[in-house]
């Protein structure tokens, strides 16, 4: 009975706290920053450059509808073309995260054309909150998720208009 209720309770604890938001920790790092990000979608490989030299890679999650350009808000779809970093979020409920020039001027007039409306708020961003996503891929809206350790590391890598290339 006593591992029965010390089980029961280690499995609360972490239902529980899954979302409760620690404050960040941010890596400091001696590599160089990275002058340029290049997302390949189908590998689901963020890669961070430094001219030509690959610095870091990692492996990331993508929206629920990983295939093909976003086109509206709500698709699920992870924009493709070229942006730049354009905020750093240190209160993320993501634990930190990187904003995503999308859309553009191109975005909004595809979106118009189409009628609707072309979403935003397109991140680089840590890990799922929800203990369900953990075991999930692809779980975000449109955004790139790493790892909380990870994105610490590139948020230490990265600042604000640093290119990024998102490519299918």
């Amino acid at each position: 009975m006593t591992k029965f209720v010390t089980a029961l309770t280690v499995v609360f604890m972490l239902v529980w706290t899954c979302g409760v938001r620690a404050e960040p920790v941010v890596m400091t790092t001696t590599s160089p920053m990275a002058d340029l990000i290049v997302l390949y979608k189908s590998e689901r490989k963020l890669v961070l450059f430094n001219n030509t030299t690959v610095l870091r890679s990692y492996e990331v999650d993508l929206g629920d509808q990983p295939v093909g350009d976003k086109m509206a808000f709500g698709d699920g779809r992870t924009p493709e073309g070229t942006y730049f970093i354009d905020r750093m979020n240190p209160n993320s409920a993501y634990h930190l995260s990187l904003g995503i020039s999308y859309p553009d001027e191109n975005d909004r007039a595809e979106a118009e054309a189409l009628g609707v409306d072309p979403g935003g708020d397109i991140f680089i961003h840590g890990g799922p909150t929800r203990f369900w996503d953990h075991f999930k891929r692809d779980w975000t809206a449109g955004c790139i998720a790493v790892t909380n350790r990870e994105i610490e590391e590139i948020w230490s890598m990265v600042q604000v208009g640093t290119p990024i290339v998102i490519v299918p």
